[in-house]
């Protein structure tokens, strides 16, 4: 199989050679789904590293044009799916190009070097959060008819036994005080009452890279791969994920979380972040410093 840039050249000239010579680059060195390359100034190639993610590609050529409209911020617009070929073993796609930098967390992140935009950069975090509520819930009013269960579509208990046993195999790591921490924000999440209704449209990854900020405002959100339905606080781990402390009581506010709803949103950044630490901890630095930062945020707010 050819490698790296080549290779996206060689299947996009084999399959669609409209586009043919068009320049290529790689864009970013941290996603563990997807390798994005650049392709010309205005589309996107997305290549699934796995099978997995490969199985995401025709739910989002399906579904994302269907969610677009409905939508305060541009989502990936895909252009044409691709097939194996070249060597390379699974579906791709090319999507139009959405301009913008990453949002990397905030200052005091202990990611790495990562190209992008920190939320504490911004003019005013609380705009963001505001943002991001609006996408929120314009999402969840999305007609459900026909759509997929989410990535993370289970309850939150269903989490319980997995959760448990990260923060015991991580108790070296957090320490007694924040594995005892860790456990107490999980108790009250589970414990928490369940949704009251179906499942409502999520992106289920609101995560740093999957939000793209431009002149200082959200941009874009990208990265559907997980969307589904799913419990209504999934989406609210972006809390922790995206803002600093100061701006999510404005997210809380305008995204409607109750106090059931948003024990269990710390419950789903608690068991998303846990399981990112120990598998990225020693291969890949960035996505464990994001974690290690959402769960030193969700531990001094228990501290509290």
């Amino acid at each position: 199989m050819l490698s790296d840039e080549d290779l996206v050249r060689a299947l996009v000239a084999a399959q669609f050679p409209q586009w043919a010579g068009l320049p290529v680059h790689r864009t970013g060195d941290h996603g563990t789904v997807n390798a994005v390359y650049r392709l010309g100034g205005a589309m996107a190639v997305r290549l699934p590293l796995a099978e997995g993610g490969a199985r995401d590609v025709e739910k989002e050529q399906h579904w994302l044009p269907r969610l677009a409209a409905h939508l305060p911020v541009p989502v990936p617009a895909p252009l044409a799916e691709g097939g194996p070929g070249e060597g390379y073993p699974w579906s791709w796609s090319v999507c139009r190009w959405l301009e913008g930098e990453p949002l990397t967390g905030w200052s005091g992140t202990e990611a790495g070097e990562q190209a992008g935009e920190d939320a504490d950069s911004l003019p005013d975090p609380s705009e963001l959060a505001s943002e991001l509520a609006q996408f929120i819930t314009a999402l969840r009013r999305v007609d459900r008819s026909g759509a997929p269960p989410a990535y993370r579509g289970e309850p939150l208990a269903g989490r319980d036994a997995a959760t448990r046993r990260t923060i015991e195999a991580l108790r070296e790591v957090l320490g007694d005080e924040g594995s005892e921490g860790a456990l107490a924000v999980w108790e009250a999440a589970v414990s928490a009452p369940a949704p009251d209704g179906p499942g409502v449209w999520s992106h289920g990854d609101l995560q740093p890279g999957n939000i793209l900020i431009k002149e200082g405002r959200l941009g874009a959100v990208i990265d559907f791969g997980c969307m589904g339905l799913a419990d209504p606080a999934l989406d609210l781990m972006a809390a922790w994920y995206l803002l600093p402390a100061a701006a999510r009581p404005r997210f809380r506010t305008e995204s409607g979380a109750d106090a059931a709803t948003w024990r269990r949103a710390r419950g789903w950044a608690l068991s998303v972040a846990l399981p990112e630490l120990d598998h990225y901890r020693t291969t890949n630095p960035v996505m464990a410093g994001n974690a290690r930062r959402v769960l030193g945020e969700l531990l001094a707010e228990e501290s509290k």
